[in-house]
């Protein structure tokens, strides 16, 4: 396994390097990072949100280095920051060129170079290697990367190993495809000649658009690592996560699900809003995991881990009850016991038809309304389900303590604290096999590794009942929702859960249930709503990101279940697409190139025409 104990907190030791003069790996903290959207030519603008970065609590700060001209420009602004009292170590950003990689390394702190495009040349197509042809391919790799390695032993220069999901190159494409396994040894290739020059000063990341991607392709490197005596420590990030919910929602639930397993060394928040906003959300989900090293379950007690390698995906099997579990979506339930009303409803996702005087459904209406004891009088679609302590005509919900011993047949909802999961009758649950559960992960020290040892020890018990998990905050704020993103979102990635409820006050409710959903929809387990992957933007970016994302968002965000990424310029665009349907690149100032899927629809199109654009492209194809 990639892990040796998935049930306790252990962050993994990896061996510490120097970045300057802030240490990386070991037992140093967590550290926090983001990249400047300046131009890096422009000294003045990019010194300065440099200075907004470190002051927000950045440790370190990457910059966009296209070319040996702009690298020369880094002499320029190491000198005007330490003019101004500011000694942050600063990462280049490379790609596609070898010889400003050479000369960044010479003058600032990190390198940051991508396994898909430093070296090999991307031309998007499929190539039938031999065995002997794709060994001399990896061995030219030695020609363009060892002078690198030299400067940077004699400059005292860290390097990452930056491999990204959507810019792998033919090479390992057409042996590996766009895999977890794939982003794997084409980051062990760059690994293997480090080892090899007796180069360690590596940090490495792994990381894609899609969190599930990001997750298995670090558990994957992670465990190949160990079989291959390394331990550099890791980078975490969910690339081109998007602004505002839903790229909080990914990057917690991509980030959380790795820092649980004790992975990570170092995180950034890849948002499509300004870089000083990404701090804040990266500190938080980080202190979510400050709690040091726990040892609450023994890992001798599950046996029945053994069957699972989680570096993909395959989900819990549990019955079916009513519409929960088995093969359906996992459900979503709104807490309305503060607000048993016409606004609670309206508020979990419904809407009123006068005419009718009945409530419908949109995409987003949850399944399932808990009312707690209040009366409700109200007409609601057929399949919609009511949950209430006060069983007439209704679901009951009651909770472990309020068992009885005997069979029990009729359908009722049990909730169970992940906290007291020791002291749990699994004999007893057992008996209970018309039942759903409500795993309740609030008050539990290490959600996500109470949630873990429960489901595990479900199936240890032969027990197939659906599963709901649970969370209750005091109010659903930005808090809750990373929390809540990363606990949860951990579970069902791994394949555990068959529903979400999550509650705050009364006045949370329609946040409540947009969190529910947009949990979901990043896991890929539900999708109610279109999709973007939009990157962060950077100095390569040749268009306003959040202008533009704002603008796309607006014309199409009833596009259910359609994926479109917006990107900024052509390093990522078009690998990142490989997750989407349509694609929005920035291609030159002021034009943007169209897509579906990987194909070319219509380039260079103006900036202010090709939301419009898009929008028509989507429709006809669709």
């Amino acid at each position: 396994m990639y892990i040796e104990d998935y049930f306790n907190y252990n962050r993994i030791k990896t061996q510490k390097i120097s970045i300057g003069a802030i240490p990386l790996g070991g037992d140093e903290p967590i550290r926090i990072q983001s990249m400047t959207n300046t131009d890096t030519s422009d000294v003045e603008a990019t010194v300065n949100q440099i200075i907004e970065i470190t002051e927000a609590g950045a440790d370190y700060v990457r910059l966009t280095v296209q070319t040996t001209r702009v690298a020369e420009k880094l002499n320029d602004i190491k000198t005007l920051l330490k003019k101004r009292g500011f000694d942050v170590p600063l990462i280049a950003d490379i790609h596609f060129s070898p010889k400003a990689a050479e000369l960044a390394a010479k003058i600032i702190e990190k390198v940051r170079i991508n396994p898909g495009n430093y070296a090999d040349l991307k031309q998007f197509k499929h190539i039938e290697y031999t065995d002997e042809e794709y060994t001399a391919e990896v061995e030219s790799l030695k020609t363009n990367f060892i002078p690198l390695l030299n400067i940077c032993k004699e400059h005292k220069t860290a390097i990452r190993i930056g491999t990204n999901h959507g810019s792998l190159s033919d090479r390992i494409l057409s042996r590996y495809g766009d895999t977890p396994e794939g982003m794997t040894e084409a980051t062990m290739e760059f690994l293997r000649i480090c080892k090899a020059e007796n180069f360690n000063d590596i940090v490495i990341s792994m990381k894609a658009s899609n969190p599930l991607v990001m997750i298995y392709a670090n558990r994957f490197l992670v465990q190949q690592m160990r079989q291959e005596d390394m331990n550099f420590p890791l980078h975490l990030g969910v690339t081109e996560a998007g602004n505002d919910l839903e790229g909080r929602i990914k990057s917690a639930a991509g980030i959380g699900t790795l820092l649980a397993d004790g992975i990570g060394d170092t995180v950034r928040v890849s948002l499509t809003e300004s870089p000083a906003k990404e701090i804040p959300v990266a500190k938080k989900i980080v202190e979510l995991f400050n709690f040091g090293n726990l040892a609450t379950f023994s890992i001798t007690d599950f046996p029945e881990i053994k069957d699972r390698t989680f570096t993909d995906y395959e989900k819990r099997k549990s019955s079916e009850i009513i519409n929960i579990g088995g093969n359906n979506v996992p459900v979503v339930i709104s807490d309305i016991s503060g607000k048993c009303n016409s606004d609670g409803i309206k508020e979990s996702g419904f809407i009123f038809n006068e005419k009718e005087n009945t409530f419908e459904k949109t995409d987003l209406a949850a399944d399932y309304l808990f009312i707690n004891n209040e009366n409700f009088n109200y007409n609601l679609p057929a399949e919609t389900g009511i949950i209430s302590e006060n069983k007439k005509n209704r679901y009951n919900y009651l909770g472990y303590n309020d068992l009885k011993e005997e069979h029990v047949s009729e359908i009722q909802f049990i909730e169970i604290n992940a906290s007291e999961i020791q002291k749990t009758d699994f004999v007893k649950l057992k008996k209970y096999n018309q039942s759903v559960f409500i795993l309740n992960l609030t008050n539990s020290a290490s959600a996500i590794h109470y949630g873990r040892a429960f489901f595990i020890k479900t199936k240890a018990y032969g027990i197939n009942n659906p599963i709901i998990l649970k969370q209750t905050f005091e109010t659903i704020n930005d808090y809750a929702i990373l929390k809540a993103s990363a606990e949860i979102g951990a579970l069902f990635i791994d394949g555990f859960g068959d529903g979400i409820m999550i509650s705050g006050k009364p006045e949370d409710i329609e946040k409540a249930n947009e969190l529910s959903f947009g949990i979901l929809q990043a896991c890929r387990t539900r999708i109610t709503k279109t999709e973007y992957i939009s990157c962060p933007s950077c100095g390569r970016t040749l268009f306003n990101l959040e202008e533009t994302t704002a603008k796309i968002k607006e014309k199409t965000a009833h596009l259910k279940g359609v994926k479109i990424a917006i990107m900024g310029c052509i390093v990522n665009g078009l690998g990142e697409m490989a997750d989407a349907d349509f694609g929005y690149v920035g291609t030159g100032t002021g034009k943007v190139t169209l897509y579906k899927n990987k194909e070319v629809i219509r380039r260079n199109i103006p900036e202010n025409e090709a939301p419009d654009v898009l929008l028509q492209i989507i429709e006809q194809y669709s």
